[in-house]
């Protein structure tokens, strides 16, 4: 697979001006990013087509398709059973990933209604970053007339950076419209 444009731009302007602000000496030191993560949890359970209709909107969402994710413990409050099948997730790695956060970066999150930025404070300490959408229909792969729920997810962007003020770093110059900057 060719490169996609944002790994292009990672590849010549971004290592380089990363390489040259934070002096490192080795190209090997310079975050990158690592893979990235979108899961989705689905509520009543007891319902399959929903767990259906969520693995096929990841599906077309990230290009890739889903592996379900079971209950740990059983909760009686939530009516969910070791075992039973609860969300579903995919890593997306390389040439997919890098395409994901150009359309999560440029088409999704400009389509946020309401939108001031992410929140600049969603890292956890690594240098790994987490965000939450509550609603499928930002992207334009979703056809909403189809649609019969709506599905939320979670969004992991998994970094080499050591400190989160590198990850930030590293991200803003990917474009992550991080809120007050």
């Amino acid at each position: 697979m060719a490169e996609s444009p944002l790994q292009e731009t990672y590849n010549s302007e971004i290592m380089p001006d990363l390489m040259k602000r934070r002096q490192y000496k080795n190209a090997l030191q310079v975050p990158r990013l690592e893979k990235i993560i979108v899961n989705t949890a689905v509520s009543g359970t007891s319902s399959r087509d929903v767990l259906q209709e969520a693995e096929e909107t990841l599906a077309l969402i990230t290009g890739q398709k889903p592996v379900q994710t079971v209950a740990r413990k059983s909760v009686s409050q939530f009516r969910v059973r070791q075992g039973y099948p609860i969300g579903a997730r995919v890593t997306l790695r390389r040439t997919m990933m890098y395409n994901f956060l150009h359309r999560l970066i440029n088409i999704g999150l400009p389509r946020v209604r309401d939108f001031r930025g992410v929140s600049a404070e969603s890292f956890d300490g690594a240098g790994n970053y987490s965000m939450g959408l509550e609603d499928q229909s930002v992207f334009p792969e979703i056809n909403l007339d189809k649609a019969k729920n709506t599905i939320g997810m979670n969004i992991t962007i998994v970094t080499t950076a050591n400190t989160d003020e590198e990850a930030r770093e590293l991200l803003t110059h990917f474009g992550m419209p991080f809120a007050g900057s």
